[in-house]
């Protein structure tokens, strides 16, 4: 079984450790506080804006999963938690030595700046208007040149527990410009995924350089917010229009799904369904 460690142990990555540790792996969550990880999660408390290496870092890595989240303080907030975090963290692994057997990189499909519906799959030209964007792709490119094999993984909007922006928007009888196209993934779903890659590449397949992480069905945020208002027994959308989001793209899982990986909740009516059972956005 595989020694992993998660940098940036956050919601995803406490839902990855919890499965890889289902599937038998040993697992490491980095984070910079001391919050509790799934049981058995082995907890590493270090700061990825430090470059000396941890002294209780892993004597083993195989995989490594860099999922940080920049938080607030906009471009500079990037810039040093995915460049220069993820740059640390690579001469961790050089000061001890390590080789991996795989880096995974989480980024975003916010570095594709299509706007008119188009669909796009890991192939398509990346050209993202804003600085977040660029600095993933940087980000990106840092870690395929790092000297280890690796890969990334570009998720769509990520909801689940507690991230209940579209119910506070569909609540607020919000609605959306037509055909303004939005992708999304439930947390479980981005876990699994992560997990699957983790997995092909211990029986030895050969991954890609880049995944797209969405579910099957790209859906326009104006059908989102109608659905989620018709499931909440809320009268028709009366409000202003919600602030348009960056792009308009449709983002395909073929590559995803050629893993053999299956999302659990294959669109957002399922997703959603399951969480406002669970009353849990």
């Amino acid at each position: 079984m595989a020694q992993v460690v998660i940098v940036g142990c956050g919601d995803v990555g406490s839902r990855l450790a919890a499965q890889l540790q289902q599937a038998g792996h040993t697992v490491t969550g980095v984070r910079r506080s001391a919050a509790s990880l799934p049981a058995g999660v082995q907890a590493l408390q270090a700061d990825v804006g430090v470059a000396a290496c941890p002294a209780d870092w892993p004597a083993q890595v195989d995989y490594l999963v860099y999922a940080v989240a920049a938080g607030a303080g906009g471009e500079a907030a990037y810039q040093a938690g995915y460049v220069e975090g993820l740059r640390n963290v690579l001469g961790w692994l050089a000061q001890c030595g390590q080789q991996l057997k795989r880096l995974l990189f989480v980024s975003s499909t916010g570095v594709y700046g299509q706007s008119d519906g188009q669909w796009v799959d890991e192939a398509s030209p990346t050209e993202p208007a804003g600085y977040s964007g660029r600095i993933l792709l940087a980000a990106e490119q840092l870690a395929l040149e790092s000297g280890q094999p690796a890969s990334w993984l570009r998720l769509a909007g990520i909801y689940g527990p507690r991230r209940g922006y579209l119910l506070k928007q569909a609540q607020s009888g919000a609605r959306a410009e037509p055909l303004q196209f939005t992708n999304r993934i439930h947390a479980d779903d981005a876990a699994s995924l992560l997990a699957t890659l983790i997995a092909q590449a211990e029986q030895g397949a050969a991954l890609e350089v880049g995944y797209l992480g969405v579910d099957d069905e790209p859906a326009p945020l104006d059908e989102v917010l109608a659905w989620l208002r018709a499931e909440l027994g809320i009268a028709v959308g009366t409000g202003e229009l919600a602030k348009r989001r960056a792009g308009s793209k449709r983002c395909s899982n073929q590559r995803a799904r050629a893993l053999g990986w299956q999302p659990q909740y294959p669109s957002y009516r399922e997703g959603y369904r399951a969480l406002l059972a669970q009353k849990a956005l």
